[in-house]
């Protein structure tokens, strides 16, 4: 069951849908449009761009790494669908970045935060993920995630630490 303050995906993906409708682009071309915003680290790298298969599934749940390359293109930080964001959350830019680079979650650094605000509260692992409605793996995975966790997820991490998810984004350069 959704909250106020969780990310809302099927607004995010009814805003990608109506930026791609808008600018007139299949689902090819607004997959192209989306991975060509680094189109020099991925020509560097020797990426697979995102598949439009991808794109049209985020209404059924996007991980916080795929978000972002969503998030840059349509230009608004991810507060942006939430409904109620936490005060001092909402209006924070996401990090400007060129075609050389990508933005990307730092994982660890969400982790380490919501670990320290758990220890203050002196609350459990249980505790913090009956809060947050997931599982205790959930949360500690973060600590090593490689990839991602779902955006969900992410996002009601950020509005229970009163953090703008901007604070734990940065410009990649791999």
């Amino acid at each position: 069951m959704n909250s106020p303050e969780d990310f809302d995906v099927q607004r995010f993906f009814a805003a990608m849908d109506a930026k791609r409708c808008e600018q007139r682009l299949s689902w090819p071309a607004l997959a192209t449009a989306i991975w060509d915003q680094s189109r020099v680290l991925n020509a560097r790298r020797r990426d697979h761009p995102i598949s439009p298969a991808t794109l049209k599934k985020i209404a059924d749940g996007v991980t916080c790494q795929h978000a972002l390359f969503v998030l840059r293109w349509l230009d608004v930080p991810p507060e942006s669908f939430v409904a109620e964001p936490n005060p001092g959350t909402a209006g924070v830019p996401l990090p400007s970045t060129d075609d050389a680079h990508r933005l990307r979650w730092n994982l660890k650094k969400l982790y380490a935060a919501l670990n320290a605000a758990r220890t203050t509260r002196r609350a459990t692992w249980q505790q913090a993920a009956f809060r947050l409605r997931c599982t205790p793996n959930q949360l500690t995975g973060l600590r090593s995630a490689k990839f991602g966790t779902d955006m969900q997820l992410a996002m009601r991490i950020t509005q229970a630490l009163r953090r703008p998810a901007a604070d734990f984004i940065y410009i990649a350069e791999w």
